[in-house]
């Protein structure tokens, strides 16, 4: 697939998170709730997450951005629900390391997540990219 076709495809998955984000809401029975902003943009974020012996068993999240922050926000939850802590951690600096243009481990499968990586190539929209992911971080870090 060429490259131009590959990046439109990417922005089609960007596009159909955004339009049709997956777990949007917020948990009634979540045990960790994160809200986080960036100032920068005015992207926001509520997430909730039921985390039960280590293991991610739910996530939803809630707020208002840019296309790029609820897409991953979208994403994220998808990625992590049915992973325990550690894993979903770990995809997180997989993640990071993606788009700050560093070398990631690509063996791991990352889904829809992949069609972020272009976000790379704009430093201004990284932080909009991750403000999902910081916040998951943030609550299951407070939780251990």
């Amino acid at each position: 697939m060429s490259f131009n076709n590959l990046d439109q495809l990417y922005r089609q998955v960007i596009m159909d998170h955004y339009k049709n984000p997956r777990n949007k809401g917020l948990l009634e029975d979540g045990n960790l709730t994160v809200d986080m902003n960036n100032p920068t943009c005015g992207d926001r974020i509520r997430l909730t997450l039921k985390v039960d012996d280590g293991k991610v068993t739910d996530a939803k999240f809630d707020g208002e951005g840019c296309s790029i922050s609820m897409a991953s926000a979208s994403m994220m939850t998808q990625t992590i629900i049915g992973k325990d802590v550690e894993t979903a951690l770990n995809l997180s600096r997989i993640f990071s390391d993606m788009m700050q243009g560093k070398d990631y481990d690509d063996n791991i499968d990352l889904g829809d997540i992949e069609a972020l990586q272009g976000v790379a190539k704009f430093p201004a929209r990284i932080k909009c990219a991750t403000l999902a992911w910081k916040a998951m971080e943030k609550g299951v870090k407070e939780e251990s």
